[in-house]
């Protein structure tokens, strides 16, 4: 049985994978090791499915196709038991449709504080906040 240490530097390590693999690169089979049976994103955009599905499609359909040299750096990271909170930023330049903007050609920031309680180095919830919704104002005004 692990130490409680391997286990905060195990659950560490699989937000960084899935930050890196899943959100940089777009890796569906990361995205598939790194989820666990019964994933439940606990703040799930309104109209999106709360399980891996929904996490999946904002990846996969929404941000990798507006955002495709998106990029993530964590700033902040803390780990308590069986939760990982990471403060960070992703950074992209906008050349597809982005939640209804057409493409603008601009580099935007997406600030984010995620908080994720694992289970055996899988995500098994989900919360977050972002300035998403000021980052999509910006891009419509020009």
């Amino acid at each position: 049985m692990p130490t409680d240490p391997e286990v905060t530097i195990r659950n560490k390590q699989a937000v960084r994978r899935f930050n890196r693999e899943v959100i940089e690169e777009g890796s569906a089979s990361a995205f598939a090791e790194l989820m666990a049976d019964g994933f439940v994103n606990q703040t799930a955009a309104p109209g999106m499915p709360r399980g891996a599905d929904g996490m999946q499609k904002m990846f996969s359909e929404i941000l990798r196709p507006a955002l495709p040299d998106m990029k993530v750096e964590i700033h902040d990271q803390i780990a308590e038991g069986d939760r990982v909170v990471t403060r960070k930023s992703i950074t992209g330049t906008h050349l597809g449709s982005f939640l209804g903007v057409p493409a603008t050609g601009r580099r935007v920031t997406i600030s984010v504080i995620d908080i994720v309680r694992l289970r055996d180095g899988q995500y098994l919830e989900h919360w977050g906040s972002n300035n998403l919704p000021s980052v999509l104002a910006q891009l419509r005004e020009g």
